[in-house]
């Protein structure tokens, strides 16, 4: 979806747009939100991405509408996203310092992490599966992961 705010100098823009390529699709958007897959290699099966479709910074420059939708849909979001893959739990990151077009990085608190790495050195594996010092997640898990969430969030979408 083009969002009338789109900025043409902006990744977040291009791939909610569907200018650049979402790994397994589009898993979920409506007006406000778009979620897609991290790109190939994923450091986690099932981490995700979490745009608004306006080019806005981040939640202190949010619509009253964005406001007041954020929590029910993060909380649906992360809530389906544990029970699709068993996660213990879903961190939620956003620094807002790549591009300035929030974008909150959903990923799965297994009880088996790559490299042992929770909380914070997630970003660590995060950067060394993309220097690929580490491997990415198998592939079939990851299609796995995305096919399952979104049929999750087909069946029973985030409100609105």
């Amino acid at each position: 979806m083009r969002h009338h705010s789109y900025d043409p100098a902006c990744d977040v823009c291009h791939a909610n747009a569907g200018e650049a390529p979402s790994p397994g699709g589009v898993i979920f958007e409506n007006d406000l939100w778009f979620v897609r897959h991290t790109p190939p290699p994923a450091p986690l099966a099932g981490w995700m991405m979490l745009h608004p479709q306006r080019h806005v910074q981040g939640p202190a420059h949010f619509t009253d509408e964005e406001t007041e939708n954020f929590g029910p849909v993060l909380r649906h979001l992360t809530r389906t996203l544990e029970q699709v893959t068993g996660a213990l739990r879903i961190y939620v990151v956003a620094f807002g310092e790549s591009v300035p077009h929030m974008h909150a990085h959903l990923a799965p608190r297994y009880a088996q992490m790559p490299n042992d790495a929770v909380a914070w050195s997630l970003s660590d594996t995060f950067r060394q599966v993309a220097g690929g010092e580490l491997p990415g997640a198998d592939q079939a898990d990851v299609d796995r992961v995305i096919t399952d969430y979104r049929a999750a969030l087909e069946a029973n979408p985030p409100p609105r």
